[in-house]
């Protein structure tokens, strides 16, 4: 839209009042100033919206058609001022947040029944998305606040975006006896480290735009491990469910299959080295202000995490 919307406030009011010495008074403007908005507005559509006389104005066909859109987008703009008036009076707020499916399932929803119980004045927008779709998402302003697994500083960019650590996690690589049984009794040891390893088992690993899976390799490059069969998902869930079903070796973080190695369903696999702990946390643009909401909800996860 190319036109000033003062413009159309003015085409609004006189298509009402029908006079443009009434909008004018109604506006606090004067009569040649309505004048010369209307016909400036006719004159960038190239079209006459009223008929002129002694009496007043009507619309013109053109007019009128201009007129229902106008009128709809003042009607919307002033129900937004009304609920706008409403929350700032009962206290209401809007937070809009960005996680990944995985991050959103096992940390961000155990705790937020509890917290939107706590703060029923926060209404919350959900995001399921990237890492690094929801730093992007940050950066555009798009949504208020992300929590995120913390990029390192090679991949993170972090010049517009905070980070605020809150828990830290640990990827290992998990199998199921039966599927890691071959390898065992051929290397005839717990740890599979050679390179034959390597090039017979299947990795499970996630998409590389996922922030885990760069966390992995760059563990696997440091290693010098060449994976020759890798089976990639797009969610960890997935990666738990193939580990499960004795499809592969699944990089996962270990926090979400306690269950599995506490029940022998899964057993994590020794590799000679320990993947490096990372963090999870908050992130937030660096020139935007923090609400309260988004200060309550950082708060609140702080303490029970």
């Amino acid at each position: 839209m190319e036109q000033n919307l003062n413009l159309y406030q003015i085409f609004y009011e006189v298509a009402n009042c029908r006079n443009f010495s009434v909008a004018a008074k109604k506006l606090y403007i004067s009569q040649p100033a309505i004048s010369k908005s209307i016909s400036k507005l006719e004159e960038s559509l190239n079209t006459v919206l009223f008929h002129r006389s002694s009496r007043g104005v009507t619309l013109t066909a053109e007019g009128e058609m201009l007129y229902k859109h106008v009128e709809n987008a003042m009607l919307s703009l002033r129900s937004g001022e009304e609920m706008l008036k409403i929350s700032s009076a009962q206290g209401i707020c809007h937070l809009s947040i960005g996680v990944s499916t995985t991050l959103c399932k096992y940390v961000l929803l155990p705790l937020l029944k509890d917290f939107i119980a706590g703060n029923p004045n926060i209404k919350i927008t959900i995001s399921c998305q990237s890492t690094f779709e929801t730093i992007a998402a940050l950066k555009e302003g798009a949504i208020d606040i992300g929590l995120v697994g913390i990029p390192s500083r090679e991949i993170s960019e972090t010049s517009a975006v905070s980070y605020l650590p809150i828990k830290t996690i640990e990827d290992i690589f998990v199998a199921t006896d039966a599927y890691l049984a071959p390898f065992i009794y051929k290397s005839k040891a717990e740890q599979c480290e050679n390179e034959t390893f390597f090039n017979d088992a299947s990795f499970i690993l996630l998409d590389k735009e996922n922030i885990s899976r760069k966390h992995a390799d760059t563990f696997l490059a440091e290693h010098q491990h060449v994976l020759r069969n890798i089976i990639e998902v797009n969610n960890m869930d997935l990666s738990i469910e193939f580990a499960r079903a004795g499809l592969g070796i699944a990089c996962v973080i270990s926090d979400f299959v306690k269950e599995d190695l506490k029940n022998g369903t899964l057993r994590e696999l020794k590799l000679g080295h320990k993947v490096p702990k990372r963090q999870i946390g908050f992130a937030y643009p660096v020139k935007t202000p923090m609400t309260s909401a988004m200060n309550t909800l950082i708060q609140y996860y702080q303490v029970l995490l």
